[in-house]
């Protein structure tokens, strides 16, 4: 089932929480609504499930107006951040709930309840922590009933609220991957809020970007990284370098330093402002040529795949750089060492006339 939400708007008293939103989920999509705390993520979501209502706008499931109908008649799952699972059930319990309220021609028999309850347990992998209580288990655990939970009513959509957001940073990993793969074999069409930039890139068939109630980008995790919309989308998406240049006859300088930067047109611009991501950057002991910047190395972690330097140019600036374990050992650097910083690539420019 498809999700399309439609000029979308909504205010809490003063407060502009969602200013004209429309996005279509299609169907089987697993789609991340991503942004900063009070960019209107939630709010989305909740309207789409029934939660809240907006001033303006329409939902549609599959083309059909859903405004009219109530929550439970949406045929959505919901999963919380905070698991919201009954501590005084067990887990059988829990996952149980949704097919034991269902109005009486609509609710499975004990057998067929019990037998739906194990399924699901065996999908998530937890077939053993059946009479156990919340309590006894830990938050990924407990972040998979839920989702179980959600899952046992069959709905058509699922709705999953920072879900991994009160999990450790390993556990949040673990269960991300999990996430896709189980997304991949259910194949329901799903939308999860997260503030977490890797999670979104990680997990998502397509991301949405938002920012105080407006979508900045739509597009898959790579169109978003390396073809940013704005620098709203850039800065939020990983760590860049801002250069602001002086340009003359169509060339960018750095202080006195005119620069090479690949695919510049500017002729008629008098200031530049380059983002740079840090892998974007050539290190060099020598300058290669009279682009270079010289620098000095104020930091160094070796830690990880990728060497991360702290530089501070010729002309006072700060550069985030990365360069990999074999580019380093090749360098030979030490903290206060000299060396010259080029442009291998920019991921996004500005120009001012």
């Amino acid at each position: 089932m498809s999700i399309e939400v439609k000029n979308i708007s909504k205010t809490f008293g003063n407060f502009k929480a969602l200013d004209n939103i429309s996005l279509k989920v299609e169907t089987g999509e697993l789609v991340a609504l991503l942004g900063p705390s009070g960019s209107g993520k939630t709010t989305l979501l909740r309207i789409i499930a029934g939660l809240e209502q907006a001033e303006e706008g329409q939902v549609l499931f599959s083309g059909q107006d859903a405004r009219e109908k109530k929550t439970k008649d949406r045929n959505v799952g919901f999963v919380f951040q905070h698991y919201a699972l009954f501590r005084h059930m067990t887990v059988f319990d829990n996952i149980a709930f949704g097919l034991r309220v269902k109005p009486r021609p609509e609710r499975p028999s004990a057998d067929q309840i019990k037998k739906k309850v194990f399924e699901l347990l065996k999908l998530i992998q937890l077939e053993w922590v059946a009479n156990r209580y919340p309590w006894q288990l830990s938050g990924g655990q407990r972040q998979r009933i839920a989702l179980a939970r959600a899952l046992a009513v069959e709905p058509r959509v699922l709705l999953l609220d920072e879900p991994f957001g009160s999990l450790d940073a390993q556990v949040r990993k673990e269960l991300r991957q999990w996430l896709r793969k189980f997304h991949d074999d259910l194949h329901i069409t799903s939308l999860f809020v997260t503030h977490d930039q890797e999670e979104a890139l990680e997990v998502a068939d397509r991301v949405v970007v938002m920012n105080k109630g407006k979508i900045e980008q739509i597009g898959t995790p790579d169109q978003v990284y390396h073809n940013p919309a704005n620098a709203f989308v850039l800065n939020f998406l990983g760590n860049v370098n801002l250069f602001h240049l002086r340009v003359e006859d169509g060339k960018a300088y750095v202080g006195d330093t005119a620069i090479e930067v690949p695919g510049f047109k500017a002729e008629n611009a008098k200031t530049a402002s380059l983002y740079v991501r840090p892998h974007q950057f050539e290190i060099s002991r020598q300058p290669k040529n009279k682009s270079f910047l010289k620098a000095t190395v104020k930091f160094i972690n070796p830690a990880g795949s990728m060497v991360k330097l702290d530089l501070v140019t010729e002309v006072g600036s700060s550069v985030q750089a990365e360069i990999t374990q074999e580019e380093f050992g090749a360098l030979r650097i030490s903290r206060g060492d000299p060396v010259f910083v080029g442009l291998k690539n920019i991921t996004y420019s500005e120009y001012e006339i």
